[in-house]
């Protein structure tokens, strides 16, 4: 998956699901890797990496 359909489908999940985007990220990646679709899982993992980018910095 190119950097633009990264960025895509996560502002996508973000706004399907707010707060809970990286979770469901994070969730599809696994069921993934639960199914050997390991292509599929390292595209899940680059779209929560997206997502926690567009989060920002938390404080501590």
């Amino acid at each position: 998956m190119q950097a633009t359909e990264i960025q895509t489908q996560a502002r996508m999940l973000l706004e399907a699901h707010g707060a809970r985007a990286v979770v469901e990220a994070t969730r599809k990646a696994k069921a993934c890797e639960q199914s050997g679709d390991m292509a599929g899982a390292s595209d899940w993992r680059r779209i929560e990496s997206a997502l926690k980018l567009m989060q920002g910095p938390r404080e501590t």
